[in-house]
């Protein structure tokens, strides 16, 4: 597997493009995504019961017809708990892209993010999408573009683009995504978009994307929100050239790789991007009973608000993540914890076999100033283990959050 140059139009016959369009007072606010021949499709979406217009539209083509040719984003306006005007103006939106790229509107993806309950400036849109369709492009800068466009709190492009191979033949990943705040486990405030050449079986390509997902993007946490309009969508127009992935064997295996690669490094960008994190936080678990043990502690440490205030704080106050993980709702044995903190500045343990030890608080001081901090937790019930990524919660998220509609 290598890094490239690119994002979502790196792979065979994508184009994409990204521009200001009037949603936004200066900074882009749609993006489009083409693929020129038919793609296979699959999703994952947001948990809450509350579900934007788009959510509702990309789940029944999904589920219902599971090919598509194109995505529009718009950013600035979630079309979020608008009611049956928001339910039109997402068929708008889509039927605009198809009626100019010639296909369905049922072969068209929509995503909308920004404030919730705000009716779309639907004619700014419907032009903008006209207007945009004729510079969409398979260019590294086109694919930039698209990716800064989805953006709404984010202070920097979520973009990777990868090269595997799979049969002799090349295999490319592209990817781009956008999410600052409302991030908790189970989806979050994010959107994230998956291109890729490959060809690969329906039933295998939303297996992929499933078993992707877990261990990415539903394990970080910003601030315990979760969002009305999350999804990740994962295209596959099989362009590649290589015979079809119908079996979970070793091609299969080598796909899941490089695409959890993508989706990994996408969700740590997010939290990297946390809106006003100072700290990006790492939380592993060694030695759980099983693997949903395991995932269930490390979302519980990440997700605390005492245990983000305190790195927020550069406090080593470790009893919080017991703490945390007490009431996670799931067993393991507190007499048997390990907790020690490590980076570049060194590691410190704070708590041996269930019991805390002695350390030099100037130690500490070092390690918890850095920007990046590992949390590394050992129990003895088994074997299994889970990593989860959060931020601190500080000053700057609470004034960023509490004016953002105005």
């Amino acid at each position: 597997m290598k890094i490239i140059d690119g994002g979502v139009t790196s792979p065979k016959g994508y184009k994409a493009y990204g521009q200001h369009i009037g949603i936004k007072k200066q900074k882009k606010d749609l993006a489009l995504i083409y693929s020129e021949v038919p793609a296979r499709v699959s999703g994952m979406f947001t948990t809450n019961i509350v579900k934007a217009a788009p959510v509702v539209w990309n789940q029944k083509i999904v589920d219902q017809k599971g090919v598509v040719r194109g995505v529009v984003v718009n950013s600035g306006n979630a079309n979020a708990c608008t009611g049956e005007m928001g339910v039109i103006h997402n068929q708008m939106m889509a039927q605009t892209m198809a009626e100019c790229l010639q296909v369905d509107a049922e072969e068209i993806l929509v995503a909308s993010t920004g404030v919730i309950g705000v009716p779309l400036p639907i004619d700014k849109i419907i032009q903008g999408i006209r207007d945009t369709v004729p510079f969409l492009d398979h260019s590294i800068d086109c694919a930039n573009k698209a990716a800064e466009a989805i953006m709404t709190t984010d202070t920097f492009v979520k973009q990777i683009a990868i090269e595997i191979e799979i049969q002799g033949k090349p295999i490319r990943i592209g990817g781009m995504a956008k999410g600052s705040g409302m991030i908790h486990p189970n989806m979050a405030t994010m959107l994230s978009f998956i291109t890729t050449d490959v060809c690969i079986s329906p039933i295998l390509l939303e297996e992929v994307l499933k078993e992707t997902v877990e261990d990415s993007y539903n394990m970080i946490s910003v601030d315990g929100d979760t969002s009305t309009n999350d999804m990740v969508i994962l295209i596959s127009n099989g362009l590649a050239g290589n015979q079809e992935i119908t079996l979970k064997e070793e091609e299969y295996e080598i796909f899941k790789k490089a695409l959890q690669y993508v989706n990994i490094y996408l969700a740590q960008q997010i939290v990297h991007d946390g809106e006003g994190a100072s700290k990006f936080l790492e939380v592993h678990i060694e030695g759980a009973a099983t693997k949903e043990i395991a995932r269930k502690l490390v979302k519980s440490i990440v997700s605390s608000s005492l245990v983000k205030t305190a790195f927020f704080g550069e406090d080593a106050n470790w009893g919080r993540i017991l703490a945390a993980m007490g009431y996670a709702g799931v067993h393991f044995t507190p007499q048997t914890v390990d907790i020690s903190f490590e980076n570049k500045a060194g590691t410190v343990t704070l708590m041996k076999q269930g019991s805390p030890i002695p350390f030099e608080e100037e130690k500490v001081s070092e390690i918890l100033k850095e920007k990046e901090i590992h949390i590394s937790i050992g129990i003895k019930d088994g074997e299994a283990s889970a990593t989860a990524w959060g931020c601190d919660l500080s000053y700057e998220y609470v004034r960023i959050n509490g004016d953002y509609r105005t």
